[in-house]
């Protein structure tokens, strides 16, 4: 079955109701869960994908009456949020529909706080500071894992023939082995942006100037040269820490875009929109006479000007 598009008609066993204004998303399957029909001027219904007989290029059948349809509760926006407010990883695998107002179940954490969970967890916190004296040594204990050395190694991700064009974008994913506190080790998925920069972009990332990177203690870990070509971006947007992409805007040409909210980069890493405190963060990078890229995993903290490594 086709996904329903925004601005389709929707039509029942007995007539046409309206059209659909919004598609709801399961956060867990990445699939269309309901369509929001505006009932010609009689509000808004939150319709399930199970009522749905047939979907064609502009029109979605239902199986029930108009009477049915009409009878259900109305659509409450407040319930839900955007995919602009709320980061999904891979939706764009599974989504087909066209611009619009695509939502997903607002979180039930911040939706629905009640004023005993308040005090619940009000006398857990007083408890916790009676018993902190005794518990001091053991936190002090598992809290070690946290004050060790950041990893500085070199972390092998790709191939530079990936790269077809200068001044674009082109993301490259990789796994790393992390091992948390006292857990078993574990592997992730991350992601870094590379591409190689024309002069122009060169000369926005580095200001005539080598870029220098040091650890906690001030110690030369790598410098990136103003006149290498190829420049590496940490995978996550400086604003929240969300995962960004490269995309077409129709006004400001190729640009790195965050769809959480909206935070807008050049081929550079600079700020062009949005919340975004400060530009990509850049990572080192070297590659090798064969082309394989590698770069030392970086991550800073998100929300501030000031560019704080936390891994």
């Amino acid at each position: 079955m086709q996904q329903p598009k925004l601005k389709s008609k929707v039509r029942c066993t007995d007539r046409d109701i309206g059209e659909v204004t919004k598609v709801v998303l399961d956060p867990l399957s990445h699939e269309i869960s309901h369509i929001v029909v505006s009932m010609n001027g009689s509000g808004e219904r939150q319709v399930g994908m199970g009522h749905v007989q047939a979907v064609m290029e502009d029109l979605v059948e239902l199986r029930a009456p108009s009477s049915d349809i009409a009878a259900l509760p109305p659509f409450r926006r407040d319930d839900y949020v955007t995919t602009h407010e709320v980061e999904i990883s891979h939706l764009e695998d599974n989504l087909h529909v066209t611009p619009g107002e695509v939502l997903v179940p607002f979180p039930a954490l911040e939706k629905d706080v009640k004023r005993r969970t308040f005090f619940m967890n009000f006398t857990h916190v007083i408890g916790f500071l009676i018993g902190l004296p005794m518990a001091y040594p053991i936190l002090r204990f598992l809290m070690k894992p946290m004050y060790m050395p950041f990893d500085n190694e070199w972390l092998q991700v790709g191939n530079v023939s990936k790269i077809k064009q200068d001044d674009l974008g082109v993301q490259f994913q990789y796994k790393k082995k992390v091992k948390e506190a006292y857990m078993p080790e574990s592997e992730v998925e991350k992601s870094v942006w590379i591409l190689k920069a024309s002069s122009d972009v060169r000369d926005k990332v580095y200001q005539g100037k080598d870029q220098e990177f040091r650890d906690a203690f001030g110690k030369l870990i790598w410098t990136n040269k103003k006149d290498f070509p190829y420049i590496a971006f940490s995978g996550k947007c400086p604003h929240l820490g969300c995962a960004f992409k490269w995309r077409q805007h129709k006004t400001l040409g190729q640009v790195f875009l965050c769809p959480c909210h909206l935070s807008i980069y050049d081929a550079s890493g600079k700020v062009l929109d949005g919340p975004a405190p400060r530009a990509l963060d850049a990572l080192p990078i070297r590659v090798s006479a064969s082309g394989e890229v590698e770069v030392v995993d970086m991550e800073f903290k998100a929300g501030v000007k000031s560019q704080i490594r936390i891994v």
